[in-house]
């Protein structure tokens, strides 16, 4: 395991503060994975999201569509329909993404094979 300095680590946060304001809690990935998987529209994207509100898919949508992840496209109607679509610079977080996915399957099969610490 690589070793780093106070300082170093000290001056890392400011990023690092950076990048989980973005992705801060469960749902943004999640959302990004749904509309990469092709599900456009408001209803669909809930509909893959499980567990999610409507009011907190709206919230999250729009804080996605801030960071410049995604882009809210509206297609004039009748009836006007609202879609969103992942931008390409939301590729840039797939190393994270399969890091992530690793590391939670590393971790779930950790907790799955070791007793807790608390028993």
């Amino acid at each position: 395991m690589e070793i780093h300095s106070h300082t170093h680590c000290l001056s890392a946060m400011p990023a690092l503060r950076q990048a989980l304001t973005v992705l801060n809690g469960k749902w943004k990935l999640p959302i990004l994975m749904a509309i990469r998987a092709g599900s456009s529209r408001f209803g669909e994207i809930e509909r893959s999201v499980p567990g999610i509100s409507g009011k907190v898919l709206a919230k999250e949508l729009k804080d996605l569509e801030d960071h410049r992840l995604l882009q809210r496209i509206v297609h004039a109607g009748p009836p006007v329909a609202v879609t969103y679509a992942v931008l390409p610079y939301a590729e840039t977080l797939d190393p994270i993404i399969f890091m992530l996915r690793d590391w939670g399957s590393q971790h779930q099969r950790l907790l799955e094979s070791t007793p807790s610490v608390n028993t």
